[in-house]
């Protein structure tokens, strides 16, 4: 058994503070959860609590509890420090941990620095590998528990001039896979979520920095939020977010074969590039 019920659920929500990690905590306290936000950003978290609690007041239902807990997910001890607290809201149980805490960050691999490597794999990957490690002997020691890690359909694709962004979400498709094998059978459930671009203040920041990426955010929060519980409780393994038809294709493309889908993805980035070198040597 993993997770088949919201309500009383205690559920961690890392990078709650906006975006996909805002709308879930909402979703999750909406139905009867109580919701522990974590996010590096105290005064965004703040906001968040006041939001949710002021949403609460005046339901007939009655919701759960709210703890905010600053956390650094790439800080071991401040997680370790995020899931003793969340175990200890409500009688000991952690039956639901969200990791959506992440950056984004994209240019050509020439002019990428190492830091912005680093960083990427510090935030994006290290900080799903100590929740899940902090997690687990709650989870373990109960028989029961689910995961909801976020990976991108950048975890599934060679998107080029993202190489960093890639690299940390294909860890964390990794990482999510060998633990499904290796947690078979504990009662233990994972879902990997794969969203195409979403409208978050991430990829916002990203559109602005970036023209190569040439960016069309058609998911809401408030899409993935609801798409990932509902398959935490179906204990779906893969959900994959692909609204838009190019991606759809390139995602089936890369399956069945993935030279071909380097090949295409490859020639419409060398495009891209040229489309841009003539706009700019254009006269004004």
């Amino acid at each position: 058994m993993t997770v088949t019920a919201i309500a009383n659920a205690v559920a961690v929500v890392t990078g709650a503070a906006s975006g996909i990690g805002l709308a879930t905590a909402r979703l999750l306290h909406e139905r009867g959860a109580h919701v522990v936000l974590a996010d590096i950003n105290q005064g965004g978290l703040m906001e968040a609590a006041q939001r949710l609690q002021q949403e609460s007041s005046g339901q007939k239902q009655e919701r759960g509890k709210v703890l905010t807990v600053v956390t650094d997910v790439t800080v071991e001890a401040q997680v370790e420090e995020l899931m003793r607290q969340a175990t200890a809201l409500d009688g000991g149980h952690l039956d639901l941990v969200v990791t959506s805490a992440g950056i984004g960050r994209g240019g050509p691999i020439d002019s990428f620095t190492a830091r912005d490597m680093e960083a990427l794999l510090a935030i994006n990957f290290m900080g799903t590998f100590h929740c899940v490690k902090a997690a687990l002997p709650t989870m373990r020691r109960q028989g029961r528990g689910h995961f909801i890690l976020l990976s991108s359909v950048a975890g599934k694709l060679p998107v080029p001039a993202l190489s960093g962004y890639c690299a940390s979400k294909w860890a964390v498709r990794g990482f999510a896979a060998t633990l499904r094998a290796e947690l078979y059978g504990s009662g233990i459930g994972i879902t990997t979520v794969y969203p195409s671009w979403v409208d978050t203040p991430m990829v916002q920041q990203a559109e602005a920095d970036s023209q190569l990426l040439n960016i069309q955010a058609l998911l809401t929060p408030e899409q993935v939020a609801e798409e990932m519980i509902q398959a935490a409780l179906h204990d779906q393994h893969d959900l994959t977010l692909a609204p838009d038809r190019d991606t759809a294709l390139i995602l089936q493309v890369m399956q069945q074969d993935p030279e071909k889908a380097e090949e295409l993805m490859g020639r419409a980035f060398q495009q891209r590039l040229a489309q841009l070198q003539r706009t700019h040597q254009e006269p004004a």
